[in-house]
């Protein structure tokens, strides 16, 4: 796995930031739009190595700009893109800080999308283990939020443990020559870890119980402005998770020869990580409010926070009955 692809991330979204000249919602005064992707195996990526934005919008005569990022709280930091999409963590963080955003669609459930790794031979067997262990995480991340609830299911805090807070390029090495003893951290790491590698998942979401959803999400201001586009991302979008869906051995092939990743990782990390575009239903809410109530209680975010405020489920409700009955893509 060459150095600079080390820094693929699970799917996770935010959109931040407005496009140039984007104070009109006549679209056609929007010049340009911004995507923001994490390298994650998701079906941005088919769509952007198939130009499928680009046909999309520019033929409405707006550009298409790629942000990329390393995980999802830099995103909300950089305000740098238009589109994106980030884990549970990144949005409630967002949200607490009062950024002004909207969540626009499900992207992923994330019940095997995170998970902590340990080495073969660490000893580690339970969580209980981690303790006074050193642990890296992206502080922020979809992992960082998993790594604090994994802790607390088994009377664990982050007091008993070491965290490091190192991004997934520095956090990998850092794993593999036993820098640190575990790694929280999500897909394609997990599958790349355990069969390049020999590491163990220690637990993930589906031993834990604990939902990671992923969230497709755009800039309130934005989406006031262009909602039109907004529903054209959502299509677009659409097209890539339904065609990954139909052509999965193609879909292997593509992420493979991007990512110059093992056919084999590829296959287990779309295993685990089915991608979605849809409404953001009442039992996603509901385990996000329960996460940001943990992060309330445990002092990662500093203020009460109702999730449902940045749930807008109108735009994906559009996009997918246009789709369903062969609108514009």
């Amino acid at each position: 796995m060459k150095k600079g692809l080390i820094v693929l991330v699970a799917v996770i979204f935010l959109l931040a930031g407005c496009g140039a000249n984007g104070a009109s919602g006549d679209h056609k005064q929007l010049k340009e739009i911004r995507i923001g992707i994490q390298q994650s195996l998701s079906p941005l990526l088919i769509a952007k190595e198939k130009g499928w934005f680009e046909d999309a919008f520019e033929k409405e005569g707006i550009k298409v700009k790629w942000v990329e990022f390393q995980s999802g709280p830099p995103q909300f930091e950089g305000l740098a893109a238009n589109f994106s999409q980030v884990g549970n963590s990144p949005v409630i963080a967002g949200q607490a800080a009062g950024i002004d955003f909207k969540e626009i669609g499900l992207s992923q459930d994330g019940l095997k999308a995170n998970g902590i790794l340990v080495n073969q031979n660490s000893g580690i067997q339970d969580v209980k283990d981690l303790k006074g262990k050193k642990i890296a995480v992206a502080k922020g991340s979809s992992g960082f939020d998993f790594l604090y609830k994994a802790l607390d299911q088994v009377g664990l805090s982050a007091n008993d443990v070491t965290i490091i807070q190192l991004q997934p390029d520095e956090a990998a090495s850092a794993f593999e020559n036993g820098s640190v003893d575990a790694w929280s951290i999500w897909e394609p790491y997990l599958s790349f870890e355990t069969m390049k590698h020999g590491a163990k998942i220690l637990v993930n979401g589906e031993s834990t119980d604990l939902y990671s959803p992923g969230f497709t999400l755009v800039r309130t201001k934005f989406s006031e402005e262009h909602p039109d586009e907004v529903v054209r991302f959502l299509k677009v979008f659409n097209k890539a998770v339904v065609w990954q869906k139909e052509h999965l051995g193609e879909a292997a092939d593509l992420y493979s020869d991007i990512k110059d990743l093992d056919k084999k990782v590829v296959e287990n990390v779309l295993k685990n990580t089915e991608p979605l575009n849809e409404v953001i239903s009442d039992d996603i809410v509901k385990a996000q409010q329960e996460t940001a109530d943990f992060q309330f209680r445990t002092k990662a975010i500093d203020k009460k926070i109702d999730v449902k405020d940045v749930v807008d489920n109108s735009f994906i409700k559009k996009a997918l009955k246009e789709h369903s009955s062969g609108g514009d893509q």
